[in-house]
């Protein structure tokens, strides 16, 4: 491993729309790890839920909006690109290629996505690509929300700080503890179709994009 190498996040999701939660996630987990960047990757077609409200042009250009002025965070539009399910190991796969063997990838989750991994694509396979960096409450006992196989591979991975992702480009389990705002894409949804303000939940870049295209209103319209 060459000396300073420093981890790449990998952060995706749907995006529908980007908040604060997401990005103060992204700005917590970065600095405790000391991550290089981290990539925010929005989801084209999701192969493990509904499809997003909103296309894949408008949820790309809502995080481009909300990275502006941040250099650690660099959207990617890859997934958006293809006209097929995309999953989190190909995604890594390409990763992997473009940037070599030896630089550290890191994939970061929330607790809720890290629970549900055995049901992800070639889930195993995940850490043979990429480190895994799960974002949670402090104090959240994740350990007893486990099921195996999930348990197994937590306690052969897990890393007692972020020192690892120096060490290994791949493998490795890191718990980060972080403020978690109890916000959510549905809940700002929900606010622009009963017409209520958004204000605060996400940043003004975006809001203003939401309004000057009219999104999220048609859902509830009769």
């Amino acid at each position: 491993m060459k000396k300073g190498f420093n981890p790449v996040g990998i952060f995706g999701g749907t995006f529908d729309p980007i908040h604060f939660g997401h990005l103060r996630l992204a700005q917590e987990v970065a600095g405790y790890c000391a991550l290089e960047s981290v990539r925010v990757v929005p989801a084209g077609i999701p192969p493990h839920r509904n499809p997003p409200h909103c296309e894949a042009s408008h949820r790309f250009e809502m995080v481009r909006i909300a990275a502006c002025g941040n250099s650690l965070l660099i959207p990617d539009p890859r997934e958006i690109r293809k006209g097929s399910p995309c999953f989190s190991v190909e995604t890594l796969l390409e990763m992997r290629a473009e940037l070599g063997d030896e630089q550290p990838l890191c994939l970061m989750l929330g607790a809720d996505a890290f629970l549900g991994l055995v049901r992800w694509h070639r889930w195993t396979e995940l850490f043979d690509l990429a480190h895994v960096l799960v974002a949670q409450r402090p104090g959240f006992d994740i350990r007893s929300a486990m099921t195996s196989p999930l348990r197994e591979a937590y306690a052969q991975r897990l890393a007692t700080g972020p020192e690892v992702l120096r060490q290994s480009p791949c493998g490795g389990i890191v718990n980060v503890d972080i403020t978690l705002l109890d916000i959510s894409s549905s809940m700002i949804r929900e606010c622009f179709s009963r017409g209520t303000s958004a204000r605060y939940l996400l940043p003004d870049g975006v809001l203003d994009y939401i309004q000057s295209h009219n999104l999220y209103r048609e859902q509830h319209e009769v």
